[in-house]
Order: C-alpha cells, then sequence, then structure tokens
C-alpha cells in the first residue's frame, strides 16, 4: 500500500510539473523589449582584478548617455568616467545617482549561462555607512515585473569595481531557449553615488 501511495504522488506530481511546462508563458513589458537575445561578443573586461569571467555590457551600460537607461527623480548622465575606461579609452561620463533616485537599464537576455553582474561603483556623499541597491527586474507568470535584491554596494569614496552579485532570475526561463528577459536597477539607499561600466558574466562555469 505505501509502494502505490508513493507512485500515485510521483505520478501526480510527474503530472503537475508537466501542465507547467506545458502553460504558454505571456510575454509582458520585458520580453516585448528585449528584442535581440543573440550571445553578444565578450571580453574579459575585469581580468586585472583577477576576475577572468567573460563579460557583455549591460544595454547602456558605459553610461556615456541616458540611451538604455530609465531615469527618476535625479538620476542623469554627468561627466567623469571609471578611471581604468574598461568601456573604451574615449569614454568620458558615468550615471549619477542623488539619494532618493533610482536608474534602471533596459531589458537584455540572460539565462542559465548569465550568473553575475558587475559594475563601478563610487560614494559621493554620505557617511561609511551609505548603501546602494542592486536589483534585477524579471517577469513571473502571466507577464507581471517582479523585482529581487540581488547586492548591496557598501559606500567607498573612490571608484571601485563591485563584487560580482548573482542574478538568479536566470533560474526562470520565459523566452526560447531558456531565456529570461531582465533589467537591473539601481537605487541609494543612503548617500549620494556614481555608477558606470555594468557588465553581465554570460559564463555558467569557468
Amino acid at each position: 500500500m505505501a509502494d502505490l501511495k508513493r507512485t500515485i504522488g510521483a505520478l501526480l506530481a510527474a503530472t503537475i510539473v508537466a501542465m507547467v511546462a506545458a502553460a504558454p508563458a505571456q510575454a509582458g513589458p520585458l520580453a516585448e523589449s528585449a528584442q535581440n537575445c543573440d550571445d553578444p561578443a565578450s571580453a574579459q573586461v575585469f581580468l586585472r582584478w583577477v576576475d577572468l569571467a567573460q563579460y557583455v555590457r549591460a544595454p547602456g551600460g558605459d553610461a556615456e548617455s541616458s540611451n538604455g537607461w530609465r531615469l527618476a527623480d535625479g538620476a542623469r548622465i554627468v561627466a567623469g568616467n571609471e578611471p581604468w575606461k574598461i568601456g573604451g579609452a574615449s569614454d568620458d561620463a558615468s550615471l549619477r545617482l542623488p539619494s532618493g533616485s533610482r536608474a534602471t537599464t533596459a531589458a537584455m537576455c540572460v539565462g542559465i549561462g548569465h550568473p553575475t553582474v558587475r559594475f563601478f561603483a563610487r560614494r559621493t556623499s554620505g557617511s561609511l555607512l551609505s548603501t546602494l541597491k542592486v536589483e534585477v527586474l524579471f517577469e513571473g507568470l502571466g507577464g507581471v515585473i517582479n523585482s529581487l535584491p540581488i547586492g548591496v554596494v557598501l559606500g567607498g569614496g573612490t571608484w571601485q569595481p563591485t563584487l560580482p552579485f548573482p542574478v538568479v532570475a536566470s533560474l526562470l526561463p520565459l523566452l526560447p531557449g531558456e531565456q529570461t528577459p531582465v533589467a537591473f536597477r539601481f537605487t541609494p539607499a543612503t548617500g549620494d553615488w556614481q555608477v558606470d561600466d555594468v557588465y553581465v558574466d554570460p559564463w555558467k562555469a569557468r
């Protein structure tokens, strides 16, 4: 009897999984705006910090203009690049995030091969306890946009690369090829900040 119950339970579970997998995903605004899901060219842009990962730039990630960004409540592009200029020798701008503002990238496709996001940041005002919150926006069932905190940057007064933050929403495939359209949102919890050169690591393992 116990074996029969286990067998029935396993069959029910398998049926539920199959029904969920077969259910059509309803595309939301992120999926509609992430038109190109081809893998772009990647590079070891953080190699000097002993990071061997291959990265691709997020939409507008060089912060040379507001293209690729949705800026709100005082967020804006200003003069002054991170000093290593990993995006290009001619880069000369960055994203300014005063307290109370927020900035969101345009959508891009990620999958199980896009596990981390990394960028440069510095605190321009506030205390050493000032923080910058990083979130990933992704679509759930029915195309509803969800947000998930993926990291916090602590306040340093000079430009530094952040730690790689895991993009766990990549485990929720929605588009063909097991990819998920995501965007990244940056919000100062306290203090004023600058952000530059936002990159995503497209490799699952190295």
